[in-house]
């Protein structure tokens, strides 16, 4: 089983970054107002908690341990704020979905047995964080559990990691 040994410094990022990315595709896709995108941002962190338990792939729990490190956060922060810093909404999903490609061809390349699992809880991420705050409406009254922007940015991220 791969584990952060098996990738370069450069790849690592690339992945912690994925995992980062498979969220905030979403988020740019149809942006919420304050409390939406609370509620996306904290459907992102449980999916890195929920990863911690049960029977989780190695390379996961080794992508979620390196969250719980400094070193760890401060790749991701440091690589998201590098890519997206000044993009607008549209540009900063193309962007992390181009992240999710990169990342899909790393784990193929170095870590094939885990490749589907890690895709399949990217976008377990992506569907997490779309289904986390209803789009539209008043206050909450009314609008839909998935919008159809964030409807097609699940299918483009299903397409970059090739999970469908």
């Amino acid at each position: 089983m791969a584990d952060k040994s098996t990738f370069t410094t450069d790849e690592w990022k690339t992945l912690l970054q994925s995992v980062m990315m498979a969220g905030i595709a979403v988020t740019a896709a149809e942006p919420s107002g304050l409390w939406g995108t609370l509620k996306e941002s904290l459907a992102s962190s449980s999916a890195l908690l929920q990863a911690k338990t049960g029977d989780a792939n190695p390379l996961i729990l080794a992508l979620v341990g390196d969250f719980e490190t400094s070193e760890g956060r401060d790749a991701a922060r440091d690589g998201l704020q590098a890519k997206l810093k000044g993009a607008k909404p549209d540009e900063m999903k193309t962007k992390c979905i181009e992240v999710l490609k990169q990342a899909r061809a790393i784990i193929e390349a170095k870590a094939p047995g885990d490749a589907a699992a890690v895709k399949a809880w990217l976008y377990q991420i992506s569907q997490r964080v779309a289904e986390a705050s209803k789009e539209g409406g008043f206050m909450g009254i009314g609008g839909v559990a998935v919008s159809d922007a964030e409807k097609a940015t699940l299918a483009e991220i299903s397409a970059a990691l090739q999970t469908g």
